[in-house]
């Protein structure tokens, strides 16, 4: 295994490349279409930004270089601070993926050790994920617990 390391603009491509195989294995089909390049710009920008909100940590892969083997991505929110959240900094998970000839090599439990690291040194009091069944030994492993499901409102994508 790889040790891990933050992801730069360079990087984008291949972290939504990741993203794509992730919805691939979520849903069976590969799910290619005009998100990937919204995807790509928006990783660009938010990867140059100095004091990011969006954080990833990839592993590299060292036969392949510009390929990356696997990914942890997530954002820090800034929220009204409360009791339990003296800052109001929540932190959320929402792209964990690894190619799937290196599953099982530690190396997507290696980038979301990174990125917990990362919201723990930026503040956030409680970090959020949606876990396949898949991947719910590995969060629960790292502290994740069940929460209280909040009701959530989704609009369909313009056509």
């Amino acid at each position: 295994m790889s040790t891990p390391r933050p992801a730069v603009p360079a990087d984008a491509e291949e972290l939504v490349e990741l993203r794509t195989l992730m919805f691939e294995a979520m849903h069976g089909e590969a799910r290619p279409g005009p998100w990937q390049r919204t995807a790509a710009d928006l990783l660009v920008r938010q990867l140059a930004e100095p004091r990011r909100r969006l954080q990833a940590y990839v592993v590299d892969d060292p036969e392949r270089p510009g390929r990356l083997l696997s990914c942890a991505v997530g954002t820090l929110e800034q929220r009204l601070p409360a009791p339990g959240h003296p800052e109001g900094l929540f932190g959320f998970v929402f792209n964990i993926c690894t190619r799937p000839e290196q599953r099982g090599r530690g190396h997507a439990r290696a980038c979301t050790e990174a990125l917990l690291a990362w919201f723990d040194a930026s503040g956030a009091t409680r970090v959020d994920l949606h876990a396949t069944e898949d991947g719910q030994a590995l969060y629960r492993s790292l502290g994740f617990q069940e929460h209280s499901t909040p009701l959530s409102r989704q609009r369909p994508p313009a056509a």
